[in-house]
């Protein structure tokens, strides 16, 4: 695994998860709310196993951090069972819940040197970054969009990105093709996330700071998630398109700098404003 790669992995496991997982509302079962607040701890053993060499030493570490993920999955249905509730906010939610077990598996077989169903170690490891930000952040932000500026628009980016990353996780298993299919998807939704974000949320704080970081987590995914599309068709087509190593260094660490972290901290900072800032002007 690349140092750019275990760096941006790291932010995901330490900083955007446990901080994501507080922004949760609603009726949830009072595990996630201890979950969250011990996650850097549980997530400090996967963190470590990022920087040794591929072995039983690595795995076991990265063992603990997945069975963390795989706990945090496990509140999904039984936050469904609380809500009862399908709403397209609430299926975004539950994707961020579920999203972290799939790059805790990943990191557990990638460290152990097993090609997982074929994928090789590259893939594995990309995969990793993937899920805690594509799928925990996208995720979420798009279910806390859909909340605070609720309409058509919201409702289309809290179905299409959790959608639209599991068909790309689909076309893992399928084709290039199936994999493009899932990258239209999550574009679209991803950039409805962007427009509501700069258009509805942003306008209606007068905080600078949070206006800020809502402005740069919106401009941000304009041009990520084009590098993604580039991505996908080149690797559909055989056009020229980024490599993985460029993608990692462009697309990602974009993405986990300017959308994920940015987002996460906005939306942290909009429950300490008053009330009407919260809500689209």
């Amino acid at each position: 695994m690349s140092v750019l790669v275990g760096l941006i992995v790291m932010l995901g496991m330490l900083v955007v998860v446990p901080a994501g997982l507080r922004l949760i509302d609603g009726p949830q079962p009072a595990g996630l709310r201890r979950l969250a607040r011990f996650w850097p701890l549980l997530a400090l053993p996967g963190a470590v196993a990022l920087w040794l060499p591929r072995g039983p030493a690595a795995t076991a570490l990265a063992g603990v951090y997945a069975l963390a993920t795989l706990a945090l999955a496990l509140h999904a249905p039984l936050r469904l069972a609380a809500t009862g509730s399908l709403a397209p906010g609430e299926i975004a939610v539950l994707t961020a819940l579920a999203a972290p077990s799939v790059a805790g598996l990943a990191l557990v077989a990638e460290r152990a040197g097993h090609e997982l169903l074929g994928f090789d170690l590259e893939i594995l490891a990309l995969t990793v970054p993937h899920f805690h930000f594509a799928g925990f952040a996208a995720a979420l932000v798009a279910g806390l969009v859909c909340r605070a500026s609720p309409g058509p628009t919201a409702r289309f980016a809290a179905l299409s990105v959790p959608l639209g990353t599991l068909l790309v996780l689909l076309g893992y298993f399928v084709d290039d093709w199936a994999e493009l299919a899932g990258a239209v998807v999550l574009t679209a939704g991803m950039w409805a996330v962007a427009l509501l974000t700069w258009r509805d949320v942003r306008t209606g704080v007068t905080d600078p700071v949070t206006r800020s970081l809502l402005a740069s987590s919106a401009a941000v995914l304009v041009a990520t998630m084009l590098l993604a599309l580039s991505w996908a068709l080149g690797e559909a087509t055989g056009l020229p398109h980024p490599s993985l190593t460029w993608m990692a260094a462009t697309h990602g660490l974009a993405n986990a700098l300017g959308f994920a972290l940015c987002s996460v901290l906005a939306w942290r900072r909009l429950r300490t404003l008053p009330p009407r800032s919260e809500t689209a002007s």
